[in-house]
């Protein structure tokens, strides 16, 4: 591993898979990053043929490729913290976590398992991997709902459930952090919650937003608090603040036209709205 450099502003890696359509995957990290004042690398994993409407195939990049690709971004800018997304084998999951075994910086992993129209990205092995590998390495992990009732093979579908399926997987993997995200909940008060080791629950709340505009809502959010961390907040404010921007963002292009099917969020929307929560920085 490369000795960290020093660099002009934040430095942040989002280790993800493809789209097209420009609304998820590393364009989506890409362009939060950006809009946060940080300076966006990508290394890219997969290559998913999709559009607003839903991914129609995907096709694999050699792990040969993922790991020249992130030996050369390491060899000239060492990231201030990572983002790291679609990872749909196990030989690219022993490849990454190899790789970033003896990394000094800050992980956000966003399990990317389950399609939007609920059919599984990765196969069981490859779970597997990820709580073995990557779980570790993570300082925070973002799963959704359906991501996390995969991950403990029962229904998340309200909060208490939330909490006590967060406290499984820190009981039962080496994650430091859960953020289970409630973005699926029937309800139109949203609670996302944060635990960690040792530490009650943190819910953060926001109102639902009528609108089909949140297609790479995930992506962004985990690329946010990647960001948030390499600019030096804390965890809990670097999560509250990254909720904030993506709210901020899906409201931002509610009423967008973009594509036929869930269109993208305005990841460029007017700065001055968006509160920063100072907390702990």
């Amino acid at each position: 591993m490369k000795e960290k450099r020093d660099n002009s502003v934040p430095t942040v890696l989002s280790i993800a898979g493809f789209d097209g359509s420009g609304g998820a995957g590393i364009q989506a990290d890409t362009k939060t990053i950006s809009s946060l004042g940080c300076y966006a690398m990508n290394v890219l994993t997969a290559l998913p043929v999709q559009n607003t409407q839903g991914v129609r195939t995907i096709y694999d990049i050699p792990t040969e490729a993922v790991s020249d690709q992130l030996e050369v971004i390491f060899d000239d800018i060492y990231p201030d913290a990572i983002k790291i997304g679609m990872v749909h084998s196990v030989a690219l999951v022993k490849t990454i976590s190899h790789f970033l075994r003896d990394y000094r910086g800050q992980i956000v992993f966003d399990p990317v398992m389950i399609s939007t129209s609920g059919h599984k990205l990765i196969q069981d092995e490859t779970i597997q991997a990820c709580v073995s590998e990557l779980f570790p390495l993570s300082t925070v992990i973002t799963p959704n709902l359906d991501e996390i009732s995969e991950l403990i093979q029962r229904r998340v579908d309200d909060v208490e459930k939330m909490e006590k399926a967060g406290e499984q997987l820190l009981q039962s993997t080496g994650v430091q952090a859960v953020l289970v995200k409630g973005g699926h909940l029937d309800a139109e008060i949203l609670t996302t919650l944060l635990l960690q080791r040792g530490e009650p629950p943190i819910p953060f709340q926001s109102p639902r937003i009528q609108t089909r505009n949140t297609h790479g809502s995930g992506c962004t959010l985990s690329s946010a608090i990647a960001s948030y961390l390499a600019l030096d907040y804390e965890l809990e404010a670097a999560v509250g603040s990254a909720l904030e921007y993506v709210h901020y963002a899906i409201r931002g292009s509610k009423d967008l036209r973009i594509g036929k099917g869930s269109g993208p969020l305005n990841h460029f929307f007017n700065p001055q709205k968006l509160v920063i929560h100072e907390m702990d920085r």
